[in-house]
């Protein structure tokens, strides 16, 4: 299955490159441009982005404490 999601991440990784070295070449808009267009549309944007990352960041990476409440039954 870790094969399964490093597939996954890669090819995120490499579509995101492909994506902006297309868009940089037919002068589209980059990621960057378009989260800045949407910020400036909806500026709790920034807010919500950080709420997620924060969230992804204690769902992977404190993964301990999940394990020990789990085995002290809590």
């Amino acid at each position: 299955m870790e094969l399964f999601w490093s597939f996954w991440v890669i090819t995120i990784a490499v579509s995101f490159g492909i994506f902006e070295w297309w868009a940089l070449h037919t002068g589209r808009a980059t990621l960057s441009r378009t989260v800045w267009e949407f910020s400036r549309a909806w500026p709790p944007l920034p807010f919500f982005a950080g709420l997620l990352a924060g969230f992804l960041a204690a769902h992977f990476w404190w993964i301990g404490m999940a394990c020990d409440m789990a085995r002290n039954g809590g």
